[in-house]
């Protein structure tokens, strides 16, 4: 019977860990990207009897995310 899988050699093995090694070394160097801090709307006065619904910008980010 011929086996269906093929062996990996232990210099294969050596060789994917130091690519993959080499690999997180150079994502850990690479420089990030500063986001820019997103301008702050004006504080608007408090309803006077309570609650109220306000769409902000992060209500209409979560709308954006649980489209279907």
């Amino acid at each position: 019977m011929d086996q269906a899988r093929s062996k990996l050699s232990r210099r294969q093995v050596f060789a994917g860990a130091g690519t993959a090694g080499a690999l997180a070394a150079a994502a850990a160097v690479l420089p990030r990207v500063a986001q820019e801090p997103q301008a702050q709307a004006p504080q608007q006065p408090a309803p006077e009897r309570g609650g109220g619904y306000q769409v902000t910008q992060r209500v209409l980010q979560y709308y954006q995310t649980a489209r279907l």
